[in-house]
């Protein structure tokens, strides 16, 4: 039986599989993702991880370099990683587990679209937990169509305790979650 190649659609991946990121200190590296994503081992060698959250057989892979030189911020390369969590509460938990742990945010940013903390690994790289402001993709489209993210893409910084312990009072996640242009 022959088969025949369509080679002018465009397949689109079926899903995201993981990222490798060279670390300087391997160890580290390995302690602060199982921190901060609850990432188990699934294989190690002498210079590299292989670990993962889910059902993937890895989501992440942590390979040590020699090179000792810092990348510069803003350099071309990989900014961060996105993940989205399913709640407001599940990002301020998060927030708080990660705080007790000593790990800091970098940047708690109200993206108008998402509510986003952003950490830095040992090395640098980029991790954000965010929660998605919209449900419907009719709605998340127009604001992103809208001046007012025209005006301001990044979007605002937040106070993370502040915006938890309003959560705690009660006040409503639809309040909490507002656009920060709205």
């Amino acid at each position: 039986m022959s088969r025949k190649l369509d080679s002018q659609t465009l397949i689109k991946p079926a899903k995201f599989a993981h990222f490798v990121l060279r670390v300087r200190k391997l160890e580290d590296s390995i302690a602060w993702y199982r921190t901060v994503l609850g990432v188990e081992m699934v294989h190690r060698a002498e210079k590299i991880a292989f670990l993962t959250y889910d059902d993937e057989h890895h989501r992440l892979a942590l390979a040590e370099t020699p090179v000792e030189t810092e990348r510069r911020p803003g350099s071309p390369g990989l900014d961060h990683v996105a993940y989205t969590l399913t709640s407001l509460g599940d990002l301020l938990a998060t927030y708080r587990r990660l705080l007790a742990a000593g790990i800091k945010p970098a940047l708690p940013i109200n993206h108008g679209l998402t509510t986003s903390i952003y950490y830095q690994d040992p090395d640098g790289n980029g991790v954000e937990f965010q929660v998605e402001h919209f449900s419907e993709p009719e709605k998340l489209k127009a604001y992103m169509e809208s001046d007012a993210f025209a005006s301001n893409p990044l979007g605002v910084p937040f106070d993370p305790e502040e915006l938890a312990k309003r959560y705690e009072q009660g006040d409503p996640i639809e309040e909490l979650l507002r656009p920060w242009s709205e």
